[in-house]
């Protein structure tokens, strides 16, 4: 009487892909009237992952603080995170601050949605515009900035 091999029960399949615990950066934009620059890094912002601005990904001046630079710098630093094995990140936007302007420039929008779309989660968006508390005299002297 030979015996044939059972087939194996109550085995799961092997999968390649495990359950695998999330690994989350931290992407800083910061946006001013004139360029936009994304840089993500580790959790602790001490190693950098990727740092892209708007100027690298358009020819013209003029053009780096546009929605559309900046949605191109920001699928390529998405790309780039998620190749070293980030799945999420926290944003903290910033804008110039201090005397200068406190709204961030036009890039903000789109380099969020660029980051979402290209498969990262994200996590918290912090907002880390620096305000001053009566500091320094402003720029420009007593009578302002004359033309």
């Amino acid at each position: 009487m030979s015996e044939e091999p059972k087939p194996e029960e109550n085995v799961a399949p092997t999968s390649s892909k495990k359950q695998q615990q999330p690994k989350f950066g931290v992407a800083h934009i910061f946006s001013s009237y004139n360029d936009t620059i994304i840089h993500i890094t580790d959790i602790t912002g001490a190693e950098t992952i990727s740092l892209k601005s708007g100027g690298m990904f358009v020819k013209a001046d003029r053009q780096e603080s546009t929605p559309f630079a900046a949605m191109r710098a920001a699928y390529a630093a998405a790309n780039e995170a998620m190749n070293k094995g980030f799945t999420g990140i926290h944003v903290r936007i910033r804008a110039p601050g201090g005397h200068k302007s406190r709204t961030p420039g036009p890039g903000v929008q789109a380099a969020l949605r660029a980051l979402t779309r290209a498969g990262l989660r994200i996590g918290r968006i912090d907002e880390v515009t620096p305000l001053p508390h009566d500091s320094t005299r402003r720029k420009g002297g007593r009578r302002g900035r004359r033309q």
